[in-house]
């Protein structure tokens, strides 16, 4: 058996180095891109599912199956009317925070449902709106938490008013309509003395 030229094996071999090199950096940018698109959602999917190879493939899966959905900007007469219903809930929530909250929760699934967003379980939402809402998703997941915990009877007067704030979040990223923004709906007072 004829030995290799030293010329051939050595071009074998930083061709083989080149794809590699090429490889890598391919996988690396789009890590990069998905970092960049999820931000904080990319580092909370490497915790939850301890690989970075699991994580970008669930993240993948979320904007393949968000893809699929038809997500329209609200007409303005329906944003504006979205906006006039956070101004009434914010205003039951001095004599009612607790129903108020149940009442922004209910209007957040509302928004979301006329955006285009299908309703499903509350992680499946979460993971959708991760896709398009990386930087607020977060603030869903606490006040849905808040809500949860106040069904239970387990959340004081500030725990619901934070539910708002962080509802409110979500609310305003979510209230884009076809010919510009709508007002921003204002933050909830912080309440006197708990009731």
């Amino acid at each position: 058996m004829a030995s290799m030229d030293p010329l051939v094996v050595a071009v074998l071999v930083l061709a083989l180095l080149v794809a590699l090199a090429a490889f890598f950096r391919q996988r690396n940018n789009r890590s990069h891109r998905l970092e960049d698109r999820f931000g904080p959602e990319y580092r909370r999917a490497l915790d939850e599912h301890g690989s970075r190879k699991k994580a970008e493939a669930e993240l993948r899966d979320r904007m393949e199956r968000v893809s699929r959905f038809r997500i329209v900007p609200l007409a303005r007469e329906d944003a504006e009317r979205f906006a006039e219903r956070w101004k009434v809930m914010q205003a039951r929530f001095v004599d009612d925070p607790k129903d108020a909250v149940a009442d922004a929760d209910r209007l957040v699934c509302q928004l979301m449902q006329a955006r285009g967003y299908p309703m499903g379980d509350f992680d499946r939402q979460a993971a959708d709106l991760s896709v398009d809402h990386p930087k607020v998703v977060e603030h869903y997941r606490t006040a849905h938490e808040i809500v949860t915990r106040s069904e239970r009877g387990e959340a004081d007067t500030e725990a619901l008013r934070r539910a708002v704030v962080h509802y409110r979040a979500l609310f305003h990223d979510l209230l884009e309509a076809d010919d510009a923004r709508v007002a921003e709906p204002a933050m909830p007072a912080r309440p006197q003395e708990a009731r």
